[in-house]
């Protein structure tokens, strides 16, 4: 996103604390995972071969803009979400069947009149934006 995103000194702190915890307890059960059971390297290869395919997607132009506008301000319409990015129509109805076929973002049609269709994001969706924040965030503040 064009805006950079600043927090006050108390809540970076917090939210600092809180990704130093998780990302503690994502290590911890990983190594109890790999204590625990043999991991074949070639499972291993095919999960982080399904990773990438996941993140190229959400890391072409437009995607994340997209989910975050969708977290932040739910449900939108598609006029709308064009004029808050900016987009023109095609890249971002080419953006929005995309994220639809993957099961990131939903498209809900009410017929009217007038006819009126708006985005709002998945369970999937919500939860990839959740998750994205702390990359996003350790790669801007490194």
């Amino acid at each position: 996103m064009s805006t950079q995103f600043t927090l006050s000194g108390e809540l970076r702190k917090l939210v600092e604390a809180r990704l130093e915890q998780t990302l503690k307890g994502i290590e911890d059960t990983l190594n109890k995972i790999l204590e625990t059971q043999e991991v074949p390297l070639k499972e291993l290869q095919e999960n982080l071969k399904s990773l990438e395919e996941s993140f190229n997607l959400l890391f072409q132009k437009w995607n994340l803009e997209i989910l975050y506008t969708l977290f932040l301000k739910t449900p939108v319409g598609f006029g709308e979400l064009k004029r808050i990015l900016g987009v023109n129509s095609r890249t971002l109805s080419d953006k929005l069947k995309m994220l639809g076929k993957h099961r990131y973002i939903e498209r809900n049609v009410d017929s009217g009149p007038p006819l009126r269709v708006e985005y709002s994001l998945t369970a999937k969706g919500k939860n990839t934006v959740l998750l994205a924040l702390p990359l996003l965030y350790y790669s801007s503040s490194a």
